[in-house]
């Protein structure tokens, strides 16, 4: 990340300790937490379905699925189809669905950086006007932002 860093003397404290890059990545879990998160958000909600469509065994859906219940990214919800046991439903908390700008930029930056000549597979589009829809870095004041334009400072303490 090519970012301008003020008072880089203390950054290496505050990002260590209070990284929240760091914090978010613990709290999705491993690579395969985000293919499951991905199905979630694009409506995946039961178990056979998540196993099904990721191609992983029981045992790495259920680890992933309790992660990210227990993250707080994922709500889980009992079902009861007639004559069967019940079971459970997966869906997105709000901070799971906070979560599709970086599921979408990653999506951008594989297709543009790992597809090759094949590239993408897959477009996204907004279902109300049909345009593609991007990730971007935005300011407050709607000013598109590159890297070399950002500046990372610690937050005072309150």
């Amino acid at each position: 990340m090519e970012t301008s860093v003020e008072n880089s003397a203390d950054r290496f404290g505050w990002l260590r300790d209070f990284c929240p890059i760091a914090k978010a990545l613990a709290a999705i879990g491993p690579p395969t937490s985000v293919l499951v998160l991905r199905e979630a958000h694009l409506g995946t909600s039961r178990f056979d379905d998540f196993a099904r469509r990721l191609g992983m065994t029981d045992s790495a859906v259920t680890a992933r699925l309790r992660q990210l219940v227990e993250a707080g990214l994922l709500a889980r919800e009992p079902y009861q189809e007639r004559g069967q046991r019940t079971r459970y439903a997966y869906h997105l908390t709000e901070m799971g669905r906070e979560l599709l700008p970086a599921l979408v930029g990653l999506m951008q930056w594989g297709d543009a950086h790992l597809q090759g000549e094949r590239g993408p597979v897959v477009s996204l589009t907004h279902a109300g006007c049909g345009e593609p829809v991007t990730a971007e870095v935005r300011c407050a004041a709607g000013h598109q932002v590159g890297p070399d334009e950002v500046v990372m400072r610690p937050v005072k303490a309150r």
